[in-house]
């Protein structure tokens, strides 16, 4: 006896994927599925007119997701008279796919790292010293931060990475070649991370005529440290690296990144998103800002409506709309319009992409030992990561990145 399948979507796929390589398993009455992405397992009650998971989007939708599917396939395939288990076969697959245009992305490719010096030496140009009265002279803080972002461009150790900090003056980049020890040294300081963050919201400017809908995250990024914690699955203490979180507004053609912030690893994400709108809305026009569950408040709705913007923020499972106000209209929206909502809230989607795109080119850990030169090492993660995008659409969108023609207010009153 053979089960076949002739269409899926992408949660169908997926399924068929967690059945065969998971391998789902019942246990008093309750099937049990493993996470696809980490450690973990959900629960999932297999009624044929009703079924329940414990996933997130199940608690979104409220329809089957790729888990419920996965216990399907597995039932389906263990369904047989003689006891034998059969195979499901699928004879169809439809799935979404998106061309890549190769030409614009080979090209951005083979010329980023010519493009990524002259952009960010351009970007970092208007910076001015703060005035010296005493002590030794210091090192421009023009050239620190161009060779702190160059060297988390390159990924390499700041030892190693002088030979390319020798080319980088060669063509007249920085000033003079600093020490390896130095770059550790200013990345320490305090007074960089204003600094960063306003290179960061620069950075973004070339890329506003295309970037009107947002999505707001965060993510980890790991350190040198060590935790400890009672891990109470396993009953005993388990040691890990300690991480720090960022948190990001990204825009969801480009990828860029217009605003971030840097915390500890046990900052709630709720209380932040205010900020980095406010920061976006400065330079850009919001039409949507789209985030998950944790972000989902009275004050978050509001702060978007303020900026005006559309928010497309996922409803927790106790949500009911009572509290009136903006609140009450998207909940209404939310529960009467659910495939429109929630083919916008898909667009959230995105800033996983972000997430992905920097770790992938720039690595998941931080190097840096002491708290300020890692929130300042994660703001040059982000810089960079703003400087590739911003490549990309040169070839890709046909627009011009100038950073020294016009400078915003904020950066004139910082650097001056």
């Amino acid at each position: 006896m053979s089960a076949t399948v002739t269409a899926m979507d992408a949660r169908q796929e997926k399924g068929l994927i967690i059945a065969g390589k998971f391998q789902p398993y019942l246990n008093n009455g309750t099937w049990i599925v493993p996470s696809q992405s980490g450690p973990g397992a959900y629960k999932v009650k297999a009624d044929d007119k009703n079924p329940r998971c414990s996933c997130p989007d199940y608690e979104l939708r409220k329809e089957k997701c790729k888990h419920i599917y996965a216990v399907e396939f597995t039932i389906m395939a263990e369904q047989s008279t003689d006891g034998e288990v059969t195979k499901t076969t699928v004879t169809k697959t439809v799935k979404v796919t998106y061309r890549q245009e190769w030409t614009s992305y080979n090209a951005a490719q083979t010329q980023e790292k010519d493009l990524f010096l002259k952009l960010l030496a351009d970007l970092c140009a208007p910076i001015v010293d703060p005035v010296q009265t005493k002590g030794r002279p210091r090192l421009s803080y023009r050239d620190m931060i161009f060779a702190a972002a160059f060297k988390v461009y390159s990924t390499l150790s700041c030892r190693r990475f002088q030979s390319d900090l020798r080319e980088a003056f060669d063509r007249g980049y920085v000033s003079k070649v600093p020490h390896f020890n130095s770059i550790f040294n200013y990345l320490e300081l305090e007074a960089l991370t204003p600094i960063l963050n306003e290179l960061i919201s620069h950075s973004a400017l070339p890329l506003k005529a295309l970037e009107t809908d947002f999505s707001v995250d965060s993510s980890g990024f790991s350190t040198c440290q060590y935790v400890t914690w009672f891990n109470a699955k396993y009953g005993k203490k388990t040691d890990s690296h300690d991480w720090i979180k960022m948190h990001v507004m990204t825009g969801k053609v480009t990828n860029v990144i217009t605003a971030a912030t840097i915390t500890d690893r046990n900052t709630a994400d709720c209380p932040l998103l205010p900020e980095l709108v406010e920061r976006t809305a400065e330079h850009f026009n919001i039409k949507e800002v789209s985030a998950d569950k944790a972000y989902s408040s009275v004050r978050n709705h509001n702060v978007i409506a303020k900026a005006g913007a559309m928010p497309y923020i996922a409803f927790k499972g106790n949500a009911t709309g009572a509290v009136g106000g903006l609140f009450q209209k998207m909940y209404h929206y939310f529960c009467f319009n659910k495939e429109v909502f929630l083919a916008q809230y898909h667009k959230r989607s995105n800033v996983e992409s972000t997430f992905g795109m920097m770790k992938a080119k720039f690595g998941s850990r931080i190097r840096s030992k002491t708290p300020t030169a890692q929130i300042n090492e994660a703001l040059c993660k982000v810089l960079c990561h703003n400087l590739c995008c911003v490549i990309q659409s040169i070839f890709e969108f046909g627009i011009e990145a100038t950073f020294c023609a016009e400078q915003p207010v904020a950066q004139k009153s910082l650097f001056n």
